[in-house]
């Protein structure tokens, strides 16, 4: 019984091929198939960016909305 090679991509330059659906490393074409229809995970599954870049909202209460109607 033979073991799987193992790769190991980092998230940052992790590509995923829209028309077969496998991960590789380039930018510009899947090692697959060839094909240009890539989306950079690292924008979809890096979390740590994303909650840096978004505060989280603030919510302040305002009084009853039938007192901010008769102002």
């Amino acid at each position: 019984m033979t073991s799987p090679l193992l790769q190991h991509i980092p998230l940052a330059s992790a590509y995923l091929c829209q028309d077969c659906d496998c991960v590789g490393n380039s930018a510009t074409r899947c090692p697959a198939c060839a094909s240009t229809a890539l989306l950079g995970l690292a924008c979809v599954l890096n979390r740590n960016e994303v909650e840096a870049e978004m505060p989280m909202a603030s919510f302040a209460y305002a009084g009853s909305r039938t007192a901010a109607l008769a102002a």
